[in-house]
């Protein structure tokens, strides 16, 4: 017993000095950790005094502020230069359009002087944007407001950008000795942005005149086209149409259809589109539900509608009779309405369809200029060739277009009646063969014979 009681304290004592060695050992690494800490933390704060502290949100530092100075100062210095080489910009500018752009030279001194205003207005313009670039200008207006409208169709756009072109490459070259010291890649950028600014103001510039020149221009043109249609045309009307570009065709005709869908503006630029490309003069304007085009040119008259017909809406369209200046075209532009109006009766119309092949409809509807073509043009020449024709052509139709049946009933034989019916298509330019040109033989003969009846009466 006495042995084991000392085997058991000496097992206390060794688990009681390991115990005090573990927790000596832990106390020696808390005090390492917190040293190096400590270390950490000082050196932060050390880096951060070094440091300087950064500017509050939406102040400037000191260095910031100095530089801003500076570029303050060199800006006010090159302003003032500026200002004083202004006039001698624009000379120079002035001097090398003279010198490098020979289409200016043959201009007359008045449309010169209009351009060395611009010039002049541009740099002083430039001067006042330098001065104040955040503010908002409008260039277009301070550049091109000392210069007339009609400078806008004295030079064209290709010419005022050789202009601008100019004077921007001596303001380039002048950097150098305009400039305050320093300040050269400044200005230089200046240079650049207003070079852009002046750009689009001069685009504006003449996309406002083309706009509105192209509103005066079409409603100058459905005027035109009005006046020959309500049959008003007079000298007048030639001075409008050569304004807008009408030559002097040897040979005019019309032609009508319905307008399509949409805006006419589109309609009638796709019109000139397909004339430009044929080689077509055009005057055209959408009337109500109507498209008309007043058409010269060479080309045969149905050869001619055809390189428009596809501006037409669905439905027939219309060719009037070719007349040959454009004061007559009044009578062919009341053909093609009449045509248009009597085109229903004839559903297989071609389209285009020629006004002349319409007269038997247009006779029925009551278009009296029909009336008279018909029995002048056919009535008329087969009465005075002789009554042997009259006969002839009215019993062949009577009789359903035979020539045995109308040769028993005019008591001759076959052959005379096939010689007196080609003597009747050498007469009228109709074949009574034909089933279309016999209808329009038939119309003829009884208006000319409601004519003959109206006359004895």
């Amino acid at each position: 017993m006495p042995a084991a009681s000392a085997n058991s304290d000496k097992k206390t004592a060794a688990k009681k000095a390991a115990t005090d060695k573990t927790v000596d050992r832990s106390a020696d690494m808390t005090t390492d950790q917190g040293a190096d800490q400590g270390a950490e933390q000082a050196t932060a704060k050390a880096a951060a005094e070094e440091s300087p502290r950064p500017a509050r949100r939406g102040r400037l530092t000191a260095q910031e502020r100095r530089l801003a100075s500076e570029r303050a100062e060199l800006r006010a210095a090159t302003l003032k230069r500026l200002e004083k080489s202004s006039g001698k910009l624009a000379t120079a500018a002035i001097a090398r359009m003279d010198d490098q752009l020979g289409w200016y030279r043959r201009m007359p001194p008045e449309h010169r002087s209009w351009i060395g205003l611009v010039a002049q207005a541009g740099i002083a313009a430039f001067t006042e944007w330098y001065r104040h670039p955040d503010a908002p200008q409008a260039i277009s207006t301070d550049v091109f407001g000392t210069a007339p409208r009609e400078l806008t169709r004295a030079i064209t756009l290709r010419q005022t950008v050789e202009l601008i072109r100019t004077t921007i490459e001596v303001m380039e070259e002048a950097i150098e000795e305009v400039a305050a010291p320093g300040d050269e890649a400044g200005m230089r950028e200046s240079v650049l942005v207003y070079a852009r600014e002046i750009a689009f103001a001069t685009a504006q510039v003449y996309a406002q005149a083309a706009e509105a020149r192209g509103a005066w221009d079409a409603r100058l043109e459905a005027l035109v086209v009005n006046s020959l249609l309500s049959g008003d045309a007079d000298e007048g009307v030639l001075s409008r149409a050569a304004a807008l570009g009408w030559g002097q065709p040897s040979q005019v005709r019309v032609v009508m259809g319905s307008a399509p869908d949409g805006d006419s503006e589109l309609v009638v630029e796709a019109i000139r589109r397909a004339a430009r490309y044929a080689k077509l003069h055009v005057l055209t304007g959408v009337l109500g539900k109507r498209l008309v085009v007043v058409v010269g040119g060479d080309k045969e008259p149905v050869h001619a509608a055809r390189a428009l017909i596809g501006q037409f809406a669905p439905g027939p369209v219309v060719v009037g009779p070719t007349v040959g200046d454009l004061l007559s075209a009044t009578k062919s532009a009341h053909a093609a309405a009449a045509g248009l109006k009597a085109c229903a009766a004839w559903p297989d119309a071609p389209r285009p369809v020629l006004a002349d092949d319409l007269l038997p409809e247009r006779a029925l509807a009551g278009d009296q200029a029909a009336r008279r073509q018909l029995v002048e043009e056919i009535y008329t020449p087969l009465d005075e060739a002789g009554s042997a024709l009259l006969e002839t052509l009215s019993v062949y139709l009577e009789q359903a277009s035979s020539l045995e049946g109308a040769a028993r009933m005019l008591f001759v034989h076959p052959n005379t009646v096939r010689y007196r019916l080609r003597r009747v298509t050498d007469v009228t330019g109709y074949a009574p063969s034909d089933v279309r040109s016999a209808f329009t033989l038939r119309i003829a003969l009884a208006l000319g014979r409601l004519g003959a009846v109206v006359e004895q009466g």
